[in-house]
């Protein structure tokens, strides 16, 4: 403890903050890629599981798991907190299954990543309509780029469809929305609860709904092959607990705009994993889809891109003067 004391006095500020910063990113970017891992674990997973039964393990044993890490700040929490965690956690629950459901119908899980990426577009827009904030320019001018990204990937050049949004899209794109929904109540009705609570406790409260949903909807298997629970057991512990706590502890090491533009990359780490490892392959018109969604992210989020270039320019130029 001492030498630590000692070397924070001696080390300049400056690069303490660069080098949380640097740590920041990198963090961000394995967490980045622990998200687009579970889109993997989850479709292996449900090959032997039902889709809403494995959504309500997975998300219950990950909860449990990040209540036990964060235990002694449940102490902080309010019972004004916990209705709200409980109320936010129910639409999340609704969100992931609707999700789980598209993933389970999906061909192209790459696809899937890009539109339920749209969240990020549609957070400003609900926030607009429920709450009456008034979105930036970026938010008007990235909402149309999206949505001809998801024409592109509704597209049926190969028959006499035109336009039409398979199961899995509707789907996903039903995710996107209440996602959406779900952030703008997250930041509202819960910014006093501490953020390893609040996770544990959606989570958990995921788990238990979709059970129960499960429980009346779905046949349960008498049976499940040993690779299926490894799979649900990467899921929970790995894309699901890891990441959260990789994240909650990354976010706090850096700026917002280092997160805002860094997590945007998730769905290209998931189409690139999902060729690798399931052989996925997109037409011509899927892949400017997924392009121009992805260019609505970072239109959506311009303010925090030129921020984040420019706090990578200010370090460049100091040493180039030194």
């Amino acid at each position: 403890m001492l030498i630590t004391h000692i070397h924070s006095i001696i080390t300049p500020t400056t690069t303490l903050n660069n080098n949380n910063h640097l740590k920041a990113d990198l963090l961000l970017v394995v967490v980045t890629l622990l998200a687009a891992a579970g889109w993997i674990f989850s479709k292996e997973a449900l090959q032997g599981l039902p889709p809403i039964l494995f959504i309500g393990i997975r998300f219950l044993l990950a909860g449990l798991i990040l209540a036990l890490l964060g235990q002694k700040s449940f102490a902080k929490l309010s019972s004004q907190g916990l209705k709200r965690s409980l109320m936010t956690g129910v639409v999340f629950a609704v969100a992931m299954v609707c999700w789980i459901m598209g993933l389970f119908n999906a061909e192209h899980i790459g696809e899937g990543a890009f539109i339920t990426s749209t969240a990020v577009v549609l957070v400003p827009i609900m926030a607009r309509f429920i709450f009456g904030e008034h979105p930036a320019l970026s938010t008007w001018l990235a909402l149309p780029i999206a949505v001809s990204g998801l024409a592109f990937l509704s597209l049926d050049l190969s028959g006499s469809h035109g336009f039409q949004l398979e199961k899995s899209q509707l789907f996903f794109l039903s995710a996107a929305v209440i996602f959406a929904l779900h952030f703008n109540l997250n930041t509202r009705m819960v910014a006093e609860v501490p953020a390893l609570v609040l996770t544990s406790l959606q989570l958990i409260v995921v788990g238990v709904i979709a059970l129960l949903i499960s429980l009346g909807t779905e046949e349960w298997p008498e049976k499940v092959a040993n690779e299926i629970w490894g799979w649900l057991l990467a899921s929970a512990i790995i894309a699901t607990s890891l990441r959260f706590f990789l994240q909650t502890f990354a976010q706090g090491l850096a700026p917002a705009s280092h997160a805002a533009v860094i997590l945007t990359i998730e769905p290209i780490w998931t189409t690139l994993l999902a060729g690798a490892w399931f052989c996925e392959q997109m037409t011509t018109t899927q892949l400017v889809g997924c392009g121009l969604i992805f260019s609505a992210l970072l239109v959506n989020r311009w303010q925090w891109v030129s921020l984040l270039i420019k706090g990578i320019q200010r370090p460049l130029k100091t040493k180039i003067k030194q």
